[in-house]
């Protein structure tokens, strides 16, 4: 996935379809972001350069369970591209 601010919002997109609010905060994050489950947030250190953000945000989707009924088709093909490389790696 190229780095650019549209890759991280589309990524943003696919969380957000899934009813998990994306949140950009500053703090100390060892592993760069958190997922607070009950409330179904995502919170990302935003002093992360791009690229950073990005990768948290593959990973996050990674572990997350996804329902590919709530993705439009380019939020599926971004998923599915996800899920192959990590297959391949």
């Amino acid at each position: 996935m190229r780095i650019s601010a549209s890759s991280q919002e589309k990524l943003q997109g696919v969380l957000k379809s899934q009813d998990y609010l994306v949140r950009f905060e500053k703090g100390n994050f060892k592993g760069g972001y958190c997922v607070v489950q009950d409330q179904r947030t995502v919170i990302i250190n935003k002093f992360h350069p791009l690229e950073t953000k990005i990768n948290l945000l593959i990973q996050i989707i990674k572990e997350l369970e996804i329902d590919d009924s709530r993705l439009s088709p380019d939020q599926l093909k971004i998923v599915e591209r996800i899920r192959k490389n990590e297959t391949e790696s």
